[in-house]
């Protein structure tokens, strides 16, 4: 089980290993983007993108503005992006139904379009951490199958991880 945080304090290091944590990652080594830009989708650097369901416009009749749409789904699947899924923000949202709702269509275009799942908890000091199996809780509730929820806390962050080549220092340049 992996976690993201906000903040590389050893403090978290250390809450991490009492909840059940193998690792507890600072986000800056991932290539995260937070919140909602074409130009997330098109960049073949971009590792994760998080927080699409801030996002300030109201939702519609028939559908939610959560951020994720076909074309992005079709763009992170052809670019190799996770989405991931805050827990922070469901912790400090105001209108945390809204967001809930949000994240539930996520999840439905995410498993349409195999696109990798993450739930993390972006926690800013240990107050804000959470146990993986309440991670995985929350994924369950949220419309995920158990086995996408484990994935998503665990194997998914694994493969973004394993993925990224160290030789590569910028997009077209490989290290020799």
């Amino acid at each position: 089980m992996i976690d993201i945080v906000m903040f590389p304090k050893k403090e978290l290091q250390i809450m991490g290993e009492k909840l059940g944590y193998s690792k507890v990652i600072h986000y800056k080594n991932f290539n995260i983007k937070f919140g909602i830009n074409r130009n997330f989708f098109e960049s073949k650097k971009t590792d994760i993108i998080t927080s699409l369901e801030t996002s300030l416009d109201k939702d519609k009749t028939h559908y939610k503005e959560s951020g994720l749409n076909q074309v992005l789904c079709k763009l992170a699947k052809k670019n190799k992006i996770a989405i991931a899924f805050n827990f922070n923000n469901i912790l400090n949202a105001k209108k945390r139904y809204l967001i809930l709702g949000r994240i539930m269509q996520n999840i439905r275009l995410c498993r349409k379009y195999k696109i990798p799942m993450i739930i993390a908890s972006f926690a800013n000091d240990r107050y804000d951490m959470r146990n993986p199996r309440d991670l995985i809780s929350i994924g369950i509730s949220l419309g995920m199958t158990p086995i996408e929820a484990k994935n998503a806390v665990s194997n998914s962050i694994e493969d973004v991880l394993s993925s990224k080549d160290p030789r590569i220092l910028a997009e077209g340049i490989r290290k020799i």
